[in-house]
């Protein structure tokens, strides 16, 4: 029986979900509905009492809401994987990014850099700075958002280039990604799908679990700069 499932979700998963859930929809019949904010409001909103029926979080969120039972445990299944990269406008100079210390000068001669407060690559931007020893001379060309994808700083003259999950600066036109940062200061950032114990569509929200881990669908997730994960 068709079935409308709500689904909570936050921006690093977005595109990829909108190629996904299309595919999903004709199969099965079933109506999915997003429920987007960032990830770090997901999971407060989440924990205030807000519900739906499938949750794609963060691994280490959707961990922390099975053991408050609100996600059931055994539902729980890997997603996807991304990474953290660089952007400036399309056409602008690219800048060498592909060692530590590329990046870094990268950053010492950039005119501005935009990130987000919440999101969780821009909560990794501050700490990283600081490791590399430049955060004096940076962070007072930081252009922050709360939110969101923060390419559009950038692609709206605002800053010069943008840091955040790779997925997410696909995700705007008129950028060009530079590509990852260095594999020693990257940040892995792996997402899991579970469903809510309360749910009333277990049925429904198991088949779109199934579904998310169809092998066919590899090559969605890499189309949006995503790895897609598999259970061991």
């Amino acid at each position: 029986m068709p079935t409308e499932i709500t689904l909570r979700t936050s921006n690093s998963t977005r595109t990829v979900l909108d190629l996904l859930l299309p595919d999903f929809e004709r199969a099965s019949g079933h109506k999915v509905t997003l429920i987007l904010d960032t990830a770090k409001n997901s999971l407060a909103r989440i924990k205030a009492g807000e519900r739906a029926d499938v949750a794609v979080l963060l691994g280490t969120s959707v961990d922390a809401l099975a053991d408050l039972g609100i996600l059931t445990a055994t539902s729980r299944q890997p997603f996807a994987r991304s990474t953290i990269g660089m952007a400036v406008l399309k056409g602008a100079p690219r800048p060498d990014i592909s060692t530590v210390d590329a990046f870094k000068r990268t950053l010492l001669n950039a005119k501005s850099i935009a990130h987000t407060v919440y999101g969780p690559s821009g909560a990794y931007f501050p700490g990283l700075i600081e490791r590399l020893g430049i955060a004096d001379q940076v962070k007072p060309k930081t252009v922050t958002r709360p939110g969101g994808y923060i390419g559009v700083v950038v692609t709206a003259g605002e800053a010069e280039m943008a840091f955040q999950q790779i997925c997410e600066l696909l995700a705007v036109p008129g950028l060009d990604v530079l590509g990852p940062i260095p594999q020693e200061i990257q940040y892995h950032f792996d997402s899991k799908a579970a469903l809510f114990a309360e749910s009333k569509n277990q049925a429904a929200g198991q088949e779109l679990l199934n579904f998310f881990a169809l092998p066919d669908n590899a090559t969605k997730f890499t189309a949006t700069g995503l790895g897609q994960l598999k259970s061991a």
